[in-house]
């Protein structure tokens, strides 16, 4: 079996799993252990945090399976491209049929935010009067995009940015799992430049790994990420302060000639 990236081979199984989100997951674990359930939830929050992993826990945890992509009751939509009404009409049309196997039919529709205006009308009527086994779980980066008719009858959950150091826990975790040796300062500059998604977190240590040969250090870290070090910042802002102009060009083309962002080397 070919290489799997760390974000689908670390993807959180079980509420436990979950990083950064216990205000959200202990909430649903007693909704579901005192069966205290809304018929439909929205998820938001940075993208990279948690959202639809959480959403396809909850919906393993309802019907009691180990995997959701086996299940013919739970039912998956990226709003994104597929956002008209057809899809929701069709949504509409088989949300009535009663559950293949488990308890509940459940759909989640990622970036709901995208739907269209006819299509979060056609969404209201379902939600307004929702067949009693089944559950809409949306997901969405912009809640305020959405349409507070919707909002109002679903229960809302709000996704923390994660720390610098929920993520740096992670990477130590994985690391240690997958015996690489690493230093701290080069998992910190990963977990900063992740800017609060575990996902993008993941995505550089992938690549930060294939860099590597030996030890994840943080001269390796900055080199695979095009990130220059805080003590260039700290020559530039000398020479500035020094109104070295010719010594601060200097420096900002090095940067560049170096294939560093010109956007991150700003932000």
């Amino acid at each position: 079996m070919g290489y799997k990236v760390l974000a689908l081979k670390w993807r959180p199984q079980k509420f436990e799993q979950v990083i950064g989100q216990e205000h959200i997951t202990q909430a649903l674990n007693n909704a579901i252990k005192f069966d205290r359930l809304s018929h439909a939830f929205t998820f938001s929050g940075p993208r990279g945090v948690g959202k639809t992993t959480t959403a396809r826990i909850l919906a393993q945890q309802l019907n009691n399976i180990d995997d959701i992509n086996t299940s013919f009751d739970i039912i998956e939509m990226d709003a994104a491209s597929n956002r008209g009404i057809d899809e929701i009409r069709s949504l509409r049309e088989n949300v009535s049929l009663v559950p293949a196997h488990g308890k509940y039919k459940i759909y989640i529709i990622d970036e709901v935010h995208m739907l269209t205006k006819e299509a979060f009308n056609a969404l209201l009527k379902t939600l307004e009067e929702p067949p009693e086994q089944t559950i809409f779980i949306l997901a969405t980066t912009d809640p305020h995009k959405m349409p507070a008719t919707i909002l109002s009858r679903t229960q809302r959950y709000d996704f923390r940015r994660l720390t610098i150091n929920d993520i740096k826990k992670q990477l130590v975790i994985i690391l240690e799992s997958e015996n690489k040796e690493f230093e701290e300062s080069g998992l910190e500059l990963i977990a900063r430049k992740a800017d609060g998604s575990m996902r993008d977190a993941l995505g550089y240590l992938d690549q930060v790994m294939n860099y590597c040969d030996n030890i994840l250090d943080l001269k390796s870290v900055q080199k695979a990420l095009g990130v220059i070090g805080d003590e260039a910042y700290l020559d530039i802002f000398d020479n500035v302060y020094k109104s070295n102009v010719g010594e601060v060009l200097s420096a900002v083309n090095s940067v560049i000639m170096d294939g560093v962002s010109v956007y991150d080397f700003i932000a």
